[in-house]
């Protein structure tokens, strides 16, 4: 099982859920794993009915079998301090240009920089180790930004490497590299059942590939479930009225002809999305990946409900222990 699971989805497709329950899987059996938000959002918190996230790792939740959940929301301005720390040790210094705006700026203006600062600060927490030389997380969870650009997000080191040919930039630059293109890491994405996120998840695949960064699994979310058998779909598929009414009147229901039409047209609108949604599975099939899938949550987002398809991954081998 790769180390450092990057979750990706476009827009609206429950990513940040989908990341959230997939640290729970991964810390079950006592494991214990850091969830990251990159996007200053305070999704996470949202979703565990936490207060903000600071800059600091916060435990979270407890998985079964005593694992645990840390939750880290990277702010890149105080990234940055710690980088200038670390390299260069300037500390007051360090400050007084935050002070000056010149933090602001970096963070802000300049190309590339944010990202490499959170990608660099992901990548920090996976390759950290206690004093007896452990790993300090079995698994780092990143909810990461939309498959629009995430591969431009994790590649931007690649870029930087480039530009700065020598010094701690560069080889800061390499190490996160190496971290991000090894069996270390995976990129899921999530996707739903319909064509315009199934068509991103099939490009943002291809840009992964052709970055050289390990894909890891397609997370189809809200699958929502299947009501009629396939005689029951073939027959509103065709809108046969006159046996639907029938078989109404035989069973007993009064005034059949009046409730035949909307169950008509509720029951063809469901068989036709069923038959986009076979397509659309098709389409990932296609792409030779190994899959999952998530149902539907009615009611509501909660940490009871996050627990339960926690355990839908698990059951499906998203969270499967094997050696790097």
């Amino acid at each position: 099982m790769s180390r450092f699971q990057v979750v990706s989805g476009k827009g609206g497709t429950g990513k940040t859920t989908v990341a959230a329950a997939l640290a729970l899987a991964l810390a079950a059996e006592g494991k214990r794993t850091l969830l990251v938000e990159v996007e200053g959002r305070q999704g996470i918190a949202q979703l565990f009915d936490s207060d903000a996230l600071p800059y600091e790792e916060r435990k979270l939740a407890v998985a079964p079998g005593g694992g645990e959940v840390y939750a880290l929301a990277i702010d890149a301005e105080r990234a940055l301090l710690d980088y200038l720390q670390m390299f260069y040790k300037l500390g007051g210094a360090g400050r007084a240009l935050k002070k000056l705006g010149a933090i602001d700026f970096a963070t802000t203006i300049a190309p590339g920089v944010r990202d490499v600062l959170l990608t660099g600060k992901a990548c920090e927490a996976v390759r950290r180790k206690d004093k007896q030389g452990r790993f300090v997380y079995d698994h780092v969870v990143m909810d990461a930004p939309p498959t629009g650009r995430i591969t431009r997000f994790l590649n931007v080191n690649d870029e930087v490497a480039g530009l700065a040919r020598i010094g701690p930039i560069h080889n800061q630059a390499q190490a996160v590299m190496r971290v991000l293109k090894s069996p270390q890491t995976a990129v899921h994405l999530v996707t739903l059942l319909e064509e315009m996120p199934v068509q991103e998840t099939a490009d943002g695949i291809a840009e992964l590939r052709a970055a050289e960064l390990p894909v890891g699994r397609v997370i189809v979310n809200m699958v929502r479930p299947h009501v009629l058998d396939e005689d029951a779909l073939r027959t509103a598929a065709g809108g046969r009225r006159k046996e639907i009414a029938k078989t109404l009147t035989r069973a007993g229901v009064t005034g059949s002809a009046a409730l035949v039409r909307p169950l008509v047209e509720q029951a063809a609108e469901h068989a036709e999305r069923v038959g986009l949604e076979r397509e659309q599975r098709a389409v990932l099939a296609g792409l030779g990946l190994p899959t999952a899938e998530l149902p539907l949550v009615g009611d509501g987002m909660d940490l009871a409900a996050l627990h339960d398809l926690a355990v839908e991954l698990r059951k499906q081998g998203a969270a499967e222990e094997r050696d790097v």
